[in-house]
């Protein structure tokens, strides 16, 4: 890698309509984190930077539903973002917001660029309007089925579940998302993209020039849109919240989110240069930049076809070198929503957990959702943390640390001759920062911190293997060489550690007396960037045959990573079957109500108490049972379909209520006789309307 290589690396401006949860985590500000602190190591010229969205519809449904302003809305939740940030340790060069000023004026100019140099087309469409609300309705206003998947609750813009962008006319039912009325076509005026003329240059940038180092996750998303033919794309709205558009004529309407929100990464690099001193041009406009952006895979057709498409228009910005794009991360099985509270936020998390950042950080980062979407659960958290960062890595560097100790008063150990094993052991770590560091370069963390538990199992398995708590005994100068062997693999786990565990990483340089800590050097755990790194740590490891020297002298053991109990996983789970409950009742719908029927209509339904006799499968059918059923007047047979829910041997002897008068209806050749009641409970499950009350007898009427 080359040191003269400056990187902007961005990640994606998260809304602030609400917190930071693990799968925005897991998703995009983790990995991003990881491979800015691995640049810094390098001594490369980073910039990392994002900001809150504050421009987004969500915040505006999110106020109506609050009854608050917009600006309400996102001075909560930016503070609150902000602060999880700092205190999870990611560490942005600048963290803004789009109602920043910096970001109006950046926005707005380059807008007008664009708008001067003919960019833009101009067109009269028709628009969905909703006339109870008296507005348009932006995409995110608008619900309907989706017209690829059917899924029936998609936005305007785009389908939650199968991740198609399209426009709101497209959708089948539409529904405002304001008043729940059917909307209205009704004429506009606004600015378009025309991304139609860029299809033959995306072509060649990202389908030929791309192909082999852009993930195919990405690459196939951006392949499939580009093969259905780009089409002009609106980039103003009809809306009251967002940056006005600057040309006359355009009183009313706003920059639409997608537009603006991009380039606040611009104007956030602007806001850090501003502070620094720095001239913030070079970030985004010399060849020599490598602009990477981090997001989540929603938000690919932006970060790959809209935003490049808009910077190569404007003629004078770098393009990004690659968009490692994730997948989702699911929670115990089921779809993140920050709407329904099914999260596990991370201000909460740090509440919950405290000094355990490096946990949900590790588990996040093992469980990345790089190829597909994953799961996380508060079990898999327990294990992983109990497992592995407690037994492999946390119990190395304290057998290490105590042994010295214990043996040399914490001062390094002179070494003596090596052995076959030793050599190869410290051949083995040399190799592992070239490994690590290739696995980050290609956006494979998961595989990069794998790689990084190997170096503490390699410690692990040494020290078992020599037993030098056995040898002291018998052969102290040999126990000198093993531990100052396993010194240099823990100080080497100091500097591996600090992209993946930064908290952890300053923890163990601190107790090693090793370098120069990440919040002294490079950037504060509370992720307040100070000053770049001038030395390159991470190839040391590489090249040195000496980390920690004989004489130097570490300090005492403190434990890395404690223990996490069931009792703190049994509460994680009963908060979130808590949410589970009240989303069931907040959900809860009655079907309705049918046509009215008359007194005359009911008393000719005759409703009996019965009790199934005898059951059994019917053959060559699924979902059928034939019962016998005592109703009092007779045993008859009612074939029901119910054999999904039930098994024949389960129901005998069941109390049901029965319509006894239905006229009889022939099913695979057996004639019914009758309906049993069922209804289903808050699971979806079938269950029978029964008479539970003793006393009540077979033929009972029921009325």
């Amino acid at each position: 890698m080359e040191s003269s290589n400056r990187y902007t690396i961005t990640a994606a401006l998260p809304y602030t309509n609400g917190p930071i949860h693990i799968g925005h985590l897991a998703g995009v500000y983790v990995p991003a984190d990881i491979y800015a602190r691995f640049l810094r190591m390098q001594g490369q010229d980073v910039a990392f930077v994002c900001g809150s969205d504050e421009h987004g519809v969500p915040i505006t449904i999110k106020a109506k539903k609050e009854g608050v302003t917009p600006q309400d809305v996102v001075d909560k939740y930016h503070k609150i973002i902000k602060k999880s940030f700092e205190d999870f340790g990611i560490s942005f060069n600048n963290y803004s917001r789009t109602s920043a000023k910096v970001h109006h004026k950046t926005a707005s100019e380059f807008f007008k660029k664009l708008y001067d140099t003919g960019k833009f087309t101009e067109e009269s469409t028709q628009q969905l309007y909703d006339e109870q609300a008296q507005q348009f309705l932006a995409d995110r206003f608008v619900v309907g089925t989706c017209p690829k998947c059917g899924y029936e609750e998609s936005y305007g813009d785009q389908c939650e579940k199968c991740g198609t962008s399209h426009n709101a006319t497209d959708l089948i039912n539409p529904k405002s998302a304001i008043t729940g009325a059917t909307p209205v076509l009704k004429e506009t005026r606004h600015w378009f993209l025309p991304l139609d003329q860029y299809e033959g240059w995306l072509k060649e940038w990202i389908l030929e020039g791309h192909k082999k180092d852009w993930k195919p996750n990405v690459y196939g998303q951006v392949k499939s849109w580009i093969d259905d033919g780009l089409r002009p794309r609106a980039v103003t709205r009809d809306l009251d919240w967002g940056i006005p558009v600057p040309v006359e004529g355009a009183e009313g309407k706003v920059l639409y989110v997608w537009f603006d929100a991009p380039i606040g990464y611009i104007s956030s690099t602007k806001e850090w240069a501003k502070k620094t001193g720095k001239d913030w041009e070079p970030y985004w406009k010399d060849e020599n930049t490598k602009l990477v952006h981090f997001i989540g895979k929603d938000n690919i057709v932006f970060h790959c076809i809209i935003f490049p498409a808009m910077l190569k228009a404007e003629g004078s910005y770098v393009l990004p070198e690659n968009v490692p794009a994730n997948e989702f991360l699911n929670l115990e099985g089921k779809k993140l929503s920050t709407s329904k509270n099914w999260a596990v936020w991370l201000h909460e998390y740090l509440e919950e957990f405290p000094g355990q950042q490096d946990v949900l950080r590790y588990v996040l980062t093992a469980n990345a959702p790089e190829t597909k979407d994953n799961d996380f659960t508060w079990k898999d958290f327990q294990a992983r943390n109990n497992n592995e960062l407690v037994a492999i890595f946390g119990n190395f560097i304290n057998r290490v640390v105590v042994l010295t100790n214990k043996y040399y008063d914490g001062i390094v150990p002179e070494p003596g001759n090596y052995t076959e094993i030793d050599e190869q052991v410290l051949a083995e770590l040399r190799a592992y920062p070239a490994v690590i560091a290739s696995s980050i370069e290609r956006y494979r963390f998961r595989e990069a911190q794998a790689e990084l538990m190997n170096v503490a199992r390699l410690g692990n398995k040494y020290l078992a293997d020599e037993e030098p708590w056995k040898l002291i005994k018998t052969d102290e100068e040999r126990v000198k060489t093993i531990m100052y062997v396993a010194l240099q693999l823990a100080s080497a786990l100091a500097t591996l550690s600090e992209p993946f565990l930064p908290f952890t990483a300053e923890k163990l340089k601190n107790m090693l007396d090793y370098g120069k800590s990440s919040s002294e050097a490079v950037i504060s755990t509370s992720g307040v960037v100070l000053e770049d790194s001038e030395e390159n740590e991470w190839e040391q490891i590489g090249q040195r045959t000496e980390l920690l020297p004989a004489g130097h002298e570490i300090g005492k053991a403190e434990l890395l990573f404690s223990k996490i109990e069931d009792e703190q996983i049994q509460k994680q789970l009963e908060k979130l079957e808590a949410t589970k409950t009240a989303n069931e009742a907040e959900n809860k719908k009655a079907e309705p109500q049918k046509e009215i029927a008359t007194f005359e209509d009911f008393t000719k339904m005759d409703l009996r108490v019965g009790t199934i006799v005898e059951a059994e499968k019917m053959p060559k059918a699924n979902k059928l049972l034939v019962l016998k059923v005592d109703t009092g007047i007779d045993v008859r047979t009612i074939v029901s379909g119910i054999a999904q829910s039930f098994k024949p041997e389960e129901i005998i002897g069941k109390r049901v209520t029965v319509l006894v008068n239905l006229a009889p209806r022939k099913l695979r050749g057996v004639e019914s006789e009758g309906m049993i009641l069922m209804t289903e409970n808050k699971e979806g499950k079938l269950v029978f309307v029964n008479p539970d009350e003793e006393g009540v007898k077979e033929g009972t009427v029921i009325s």
